[in-house]
């Protein structure tokens, strides 16, 4: 090849790198400390109400207090709102007029999880049992096996709430589904992946020690309610007004002989949320438009109910901001820019026939942008202008960022959605972008280390963004 067409090439081709390969290498001190800090994070968030509780505590350590309706709020403030305890709204008033638009990153704090049934509680054969309802789109069969741990809380009608943590501290017990044995798993086998676990069998093995005499009956669940009495102060009744959620009882773990990549449980969405609050926290100067972060609940179903993204509750946030500095909400709305930040998926080649390779995210290829989601004909998805994502693409390469663009896999192969289209429907220009994961929405996902560290960027970018 002549040296006149290699300049060619290099001028007129794509040349997206491995982020390891490219100029400047990467800055591996960096990189690591953050993706410590992800961990930390990842450990002490494993539902939506300890993701929020864990956000509210790292933002105040940084100087953000919560927001009353009326505050005075000038260029520097620091101010946030929690959502009901399962979202929140955090803002870095910037020096420039809220009538000039906001930086927003959005994300969201839940993940696929088993939720507890109001009546849980039963027996059958001896042993005690907790009845679930998976939430979100999970993989039934991967949910067997696994050791388990239960977070939430029970309200009760004084209106006090208790705190329930069972299975996260060192020496505790741990919670499983038990599955088939092989050795009569016959006619199981023959099912289809999607079927051969019910969802009504997903029920949580609580205990199999009697109390009582012989002759009782419900003898077990009698038992696990009076350790869960001694411990908690509640009855069966109680129940029906709890909100206990069953998730894997894993930590955060380096993966990899080269340890470059992560494994956990909920990296769909928090490994994107962690992300849009570090940068955010991590401002060192006033940005010149406020920066906005948004930890939305409720998105693994539909981002509908107070804490979802469909919620008015981010529309009241932002009002009351504007409203301080006597700018309409609408003004501010139709000249923000948000990136909505959710995962997309990794290319897997053990899996390749559900892919399209040349439009597919690849791990260690940084932040991957999606123009659209959805499912069939972008059915669900905003489907972000061309504009847009010249503007990202600017504002990225500006800041040194790894990149990549991808789509969630073949065409009709299946498909999904994120909080992009909730944003864009008002009126705020809206991207997506997020980390390519492996073996999403499994109880133990895995991402890259360095597209972890590169999403981080991202976000910071957009928030220090001058137009």
């Amino acid at each position: 090849m002549s040296d006149e067409t290699k300049e060619l090439k290099k001028q007129l081709l794509s040349t997206k790198k491995n982020g390891y390969d490219r100029e400047g290498g990467v800055d591996t001190a960096a990189m690591e400390a953050y993706c410590d800090g992800y961990k930390a994070f990842l450990d002490a968030g494993k539902t939506e109400r300890l993701c929020a509780a864990e956000t509210v505590r790292l933002a105040e350590e940084q100087g953000y207090r919560a927001y009353v309706r009326g505050m005075d709020v000038k260029p520097g403030d620091k101010v946030y709102v929690c959502n009901r305890g399962k979202a929140v709204m955090l803002a870095h008033i910037g020096r420039k007029s809220l009538a000039e638009g906001a930086q927003i990153a959005a994300a969201h704090i839940d993940s696929p999880r088993l939720d507890l049934k109001p009546n849980p509680l039963y027996e059958d054969s001896e042993l005690a049992y907790f009845k679930t309802h998976y939430y979100g789109g999970i993989r039934k069969y991967q949910w067997v096996t696994i050791p388990l741990e239960l977070h939430g809380v029970v309200a009760l009608k004084d209106g006090t709430s208790v705190t329930v943590n069972i299975g996260a501290g060192a020496g505790d017990p741990r919670l499983v589904i038990t599955d088939l044995l092989p050795h009569l798993g016959a006619e199981q086998s023959k099912k289809p992946l999607a079927s051969a676990i019910p969802g009504e069998t997903l029920n949580l093995l609580l205990g199999s020690r009697p109390i009582g005499d012989e002759e009782d009956t419900g003898r077990v669940k009698l038992a696990v309610m009076k350790l869960l009495h001694e411990k908690y102060g509640i009855t069966e009744d109680d129940f029906t007004s709890a909100e206990l959620e069953a998730v894997p009882a894993v930590s955060a773990m380096d993966i990899g002989l080269d340890r470059s990549m992560i494994g956990a449980y909920g990296h769909d969405d928090r490994v994107c949320g962690y992300a849009a609050l570090k940068a955010l926290l991590d401002l060192e100067e006033t940005p010149a438009k406020t920066a906005v972060c948004l930890l939305a609940d409720k998105e693994e179903i539909g981002s509908d109910g107070v804490t979802g993204m469909q919620s008015a509750a981010f529309d009241t946030f932002m009002e009351d901001l504007c409203e301080a500095q006597g700018v309409p909400v609408r003004v501010c709305f139709e000249k923000s820019f948000c990136l909505s930040a959710d995962v997309t998926a990794a290319y897997d080649p053990d899996y390749a026939d559900v892919y399209e390779k040349r439009n597919s995210a690849f791990v260690n290829y940084g932040i991957g942008l999606c123009k659209y989601t959805g499912a069939r004909g972008k059915s669900g998805s905003s489907d972000a202008d061309a504009e847009t994502v010249a503007y990202v693409r600017r504002l990225f390469d500006d800041a040194d960022v790894v990149w990549q663009i991808a789509e969630l896999g073949k065409v009709d192969a299946g498909g999904g959605g994120t909080v992009a289209m909730y944003m864009a429907n008002r009126n705020i220009t809206t991207l997506d972008a997020g980390v390519p994961v492996l073996s999403m929405h499994a109880p133990f996902e895995t991402v890259a280390k360095l597209d972890c560290y590169e999403t981080y960027k991202g976000m910071k970018a957009v928030y220090q963004a001058e137009e």
